[in-house]
């Protein structure tokens, strides 16, 4: 039984959402991060869940890791408290085969900054606020924030952001590319899960498309183009392709009504 993180089905047709709930902040601590991989890998089984949000309640994502569980030291050192590790689980849910979609109300900190970055899209509230201040304490992010942000803002930009700890709002987050849409804070929750809804109706061929964009971004082009091709050929195979090509052939593009499979 989950205690922090609550994988809740029936958001709507086709759509869960991954609920954080530890309160006050949402801190990532070992707890919540074993909880998160569990919720990813409950994913990986349920076919019947085809998008998913992300959301940490209407006041905040999630501030970052818990420092109470930091306890510096070497590598080596049986004292010291590297955290269970939330790059594994976030690697986990970056690999859902469902579409994600990070709802962001208020703050998207550290740990919290890379768990939106896990996730194919982000929808911010007006008041949220990202960042990665880990320099801040004398550390670096630890949890994909050197890797996810160069890849969503440029190198250079991440840089900037990551060196000097300092936090971004909900318009430059627009503007910069890591906030893919921004809403009234109100309205951020429904509005995630109205764009989870429509990948949800989608073909099954949006997981090939996901798993061979994720797969391959990081390969030589040539084994990415290999990638590519397994996945085209999955995606042929499935109900999905039949009923889309026909549904073309039959009444234009556009008007298919997909099954998931």
């Amino acid at each position: 039984m989950s205690e922090f993180v609550h994988l809740q089905p029936d958001t709507a047709p086709g759509v869960a959402t991954i609920r954080l709930d530890r309160p006050r902040m949402n801190a990532l601590s070992n707890a919540v991060t074993v909880e998160i991989a569990a919720a990813a890998d409950e994913l990986y089984r349920r076919s019947e869940i085809r998008a998913a949000v992300l959301w940490g309640g209407p006041k905040i994502f999630a501030a970052g890791a818990d420092i109470k569980e930091f306890k510096p030291g070497p590598a080596d050192d049986a004292g010291s408290g590297v955290p269970v590790s939330l790059t594994g689980a976030l690697r986990q849910l970056e690999r859902i085969p469902q579409i994600l979609v990070a709802a962001v109300h208020g703050y998207a900190l550290g740990g919290g900054c890379e768990l939106a970055l896990a996730a194919d899209f982000r929808v911010a509230a007006d008041d949220a606020v990202f960042g990665q201040p880990e320099i801040l304490l004398g550390i670096i992010p630890g949890a994909g924030g050197t890797q996810r942000l160069p890849r969503l803002v440029g190198l250079s930009r991440a840089k900037e952001i990551i060196y000097s700890g300092r936090r971004v709002n909900a318009e430059e987050a627009l503007a910069i590319g890591l906030a893919d849409a921004v809403h009234p804070a109100a309205e951020t929750y429904d509005r995630a899960v109205e764009l989870a809804e429509r990948f949800a109706a989608g073909p099954a061929a949006l997981r090939h498309a996901k798993a061979a964009m994720n797969g391959g971004f990081d390969l030589p082009l040539d084994d990415a183009l290999d990638l590519e091709t397994e996945e085209f050929v999955a995606a042929f195979a499935t109900e999905d392709a039949s009923i889309g090509v026909n549904s073309f052939v039959e009444h234009g593009p556009g008007k298919a009504r997909f099954v998931g499979r």
